[in-house]
């Protein structure tokens, strides 16, 4: 199949978006799959830290992972920030059949959303070297999708995936119909 890869700073929306398009695939009657950045960092390594060597080696198995979900029939669904362009470059490498949605969404607004505290403990100090705040985020030059999720609904979010994936020829367009 394909790999949807949902790139973006904390807060972009990625893993509710993730959830969202999992969930229309799977009422399809597709093969789907999210990898969810921290979701595998807290199973897999824990102590993991966020260097940026750290970092690749997370995003070099995330990659694997999606890989050989693909190769063997599902649509994966990556959620992770992966905030160096080579990385996401490498990714679309390796893969072959990959959709870079990159999920825009204004500091503020992340700040609002803020769904783990992490831009709180920034604000006071507390963490350093956020990614998207004070810590290095590479926007992407050349996604596929580009989306404005503080402007959009979730609902609007999935349908621009739908089309987009439709439009790249890989799904049929009957993915469009509501279910």
């Amino acid at each position: 199949m394909f790999v949807i890869w949902l790139t973006g700073p904390s807060g972009a929306g990625k893993t509710t978006l993730a959830k969202a398009l999992a969930d229309r695939f799977e009422k399809m009657g597709y093969r789907v799959e999210v990898l969810d950045g921290d979701g595998i960092r807290s199973k897999l390594y824990p102590d993991l830290g966020f260097s940026r060597k750290e970092r690749e080696m997370h995003n070099r198995v995330i990659v694997e992972m999606a890989k050989l979900l693909s190769k063997n029939g599902v649509i994966t669904i990556v959620s992770v920030i992966a905030p160096y362009r080579e990385w996401r470059e490498y990714a679309r490498r390796e893969i072959g059949k990959f959709v870079e949605v990159y999920l825009r969404c204004p500091l503020e607004v992340r700040i609002k959303r803020d769904p783990k505290g992490l831009y709180e403990k920034a604000l006071k100090g507390e963490l350093k070297g956020l990614t998207g705040f004070n810590g290095e985020y590479e926007e992407p030059e050349n996604p596929e999708l580009i989306l404005d999720t503080d402007k959009m609904t979730v609902e609007e979010e999935v349908k621009a995936v739908m089309e987009k994936v439709i439009e790249l020829g890989l799904l049929s367009p009957r993915a469009t119909s509501e279910e």
